[in-house]
């Protein structure tokens, strides 16, 4: 596995991937469920100039989307959930239950799919950050709420009636 470290305002990002120019995960510090740097893996600085620039590009307000080859290691179930999280623009939100209805999945999978999406290894580029409780409250990230908040606010998305729970 290549990565890179990058610095950027919620932290800095660890961006690793199996070859150059291919993302398999992108975390900030304290992330729950995030890899860390293995003995094995062999740091190359230069392996992602590109999701660098796109990152630079979103944080700088300049860009609202991604455009970057990702391969994401998760099962079949992960991996529908979170092509569902692409379809969710910038400076929009979605419910736990609309992501799992836009997937095509029944309704009593919405706890599935909130676990799925908790296990989202693509911070930011796969937007997990704009799902939010059906009643408007942010719940459930794990990058920390507080960066949920913040991106949310960045994209201009923040709900209404914030609660924080």
């Amino acid at each position: 596995m290549l990565y890179t470290l990058h610095p950027s305002p919620f932290g800095e990002l660890l961006i690793a991937g199996p070859r150059p120019g291919v993302l398999a995960s992108v975390t900030v510090p304290q992330q729950k469920r995030g890899p860390s740097v293995q003995p094995d893996w062999q740091r190359d600085d230069s392996a992602f100039t590109e999701a660098i620039r796109q990152f630079d590009g979103y944080f700088a307000g300049e860009r609202t989307t991604f455009d970057l080859t990702l391969e994401p290691v998760g099962t079949e179930f992960r991996r529908r959930v979170w092509d569902t999280l692409h379809t969710i623009e910038f400076g929009a939100t979605s419910t736990y239950g609309q992501v799992t209805e836009r997937a095509g999945l029944p309704r009593n999978a919405v706890r599935a799919v909130g676990g799925a999406i908790g296990a989202n290894p693509l911070w930011v580029v796969c937007p997990c950050h704009r799902v939010i409780g059906a009643d408007g409250s942010l719940t459930g990230y794990a990058g920390g709420l507080e960066r949920k908040r913040m991106l949310l606010a960045h994209e201009g998305a923040l709900p209404a009636q914030l609660t924080i729970v």
